[in-house]
């Protein structure tokens, strides 16, 4: 494999400071100059199109399909991704090689400070089937509304009053140094998205690219990530599906927390579970769709049985 090593990455300005973040991790771990590595940036099909709901017109695939090409046809050697983007299920000859340590995982709530200050009926931004069902949970007059787009769109039509608050991960406002925007929403009330907070990298499995990302992987990260990933393959999940799932790494072991919901909020199921190894997630989507009330489980178990 020749230098300059070119890893790819969506051209948005928060995508850029992940994968400058990336490109300093190689530099550092093989001793490179600053000029060794040189970022591509790609438009992916989920940028051109800010108008639509990811699940109506082809979910997470959009932001990752033109990376995939990318990579399959050796334009680039390596793909940047914020892994919550990432759908469940991968091209077999693509291969995640490395994530970089986590970042805050919270959701976080932007022009008020806490949903319950929300005036009746309020209305609330977002694109998200995760955070809308966990949304009308906690408050079942909020009314939901279609927002997409990079960090500043949404701030800027939020300060249009457009609508009256919206959320944002934490994790991006802190990479682009706006930490001071927004409140966190307490974990107990919003689990996050599978992934949230990750940046992971992927290469051609089994490629001199791949083993040269790999250097750099943080394995907490990856342990995390993998098993949220892993209750998702089991549940068949996509981006249509209202699924909050967070591993935390402990001495030992590794503690799951997940909830589906179905999509107006009103029925759930959560579970809360220790376990030894990311493959033993996807048990546990098992035992949370099996103790799920009837409505999640309508919704959720289609899914599951198409994959049998």
């Amino acid at each position: 494999m020749q230098l300059p090593f070119r890893l790819g990455s969506r051209g948005s300005p928060l995508a850029l400071i992940q994968a400058r973040s990336v490109a300093s991790a190689l530099c550092a771990a093989h001793s490179w100059s600053e000029d060794a590595v040189v970022i591509v940036p790609i438009r992916t099909s989920g940028d051109k199109n800010r108008h639509q709901a990811l699940a109506d017109i082809g979910g997470k695939a959009l932001w990752t399909k033109e990376l995939d090409i990318a990579l399959t046809t050796g334009q680039i050697d390596a793909a940047v991704h914020s892994m919550k983007d990432v759908e469940t299920f991968r091209p077999s000859h693509i291969s995640i090689a490395a994530m970089l340590p986590r970042e805050d995982v919270h959701d976080r709530l932007i022009g008020i400070p806490s949903l319950e200050v929300l005036p009746y009926s309020g209305c609330v931004g977002t694109a998200s089937p995760r955070r809308a069902a966990q949304i009308r949970r906690i408050r079942p007059d909020i009314e939901i509304k279609l927002l997409r787009g990079n960090i500043d769109t949404r701030l800027e039509k939020l300060a249009n009053k457009q609508f009256d608050a919206t959320l944002l991960a934490a994790a991006g406002l802190i990479r682009l140094g706006r930490n001071d925007v927004g409140y966190d929403v307490p974990l107990d009330q919003m689990l996050p998205a599978a992934g949230q907070g990750a940046i992971g990298i992927e290469a051609l499995a089994d490629s001199a690219a791949w083993e040269k990302v790999s250097i750099i992987d943080h394995y907490p990260t990856h342990l995390a990530v993998q098993s949220e990933r892993q209750l998702l393959l089991r549940l068949n999940a996509d981006c249509h599906s209202p699924i909050a799932v967070f591993a935390e790494i402990l001495e030992k072991n590794i503690r799951l927390r997940a909830c589906l919901y179905t999509e107006n909020g009103k029925f759930s199921a959560s579970i809360d579970k220790e376990i030894s190894q990311p493959s033993d997630a996807f048990e546990v989507g098992s035992l949370l769709l099996n103790q799920s009330p009837p409505e999640v489980q309508a919704l959720f178990l289609p899914r599951v049985l198409s994959e049998r």
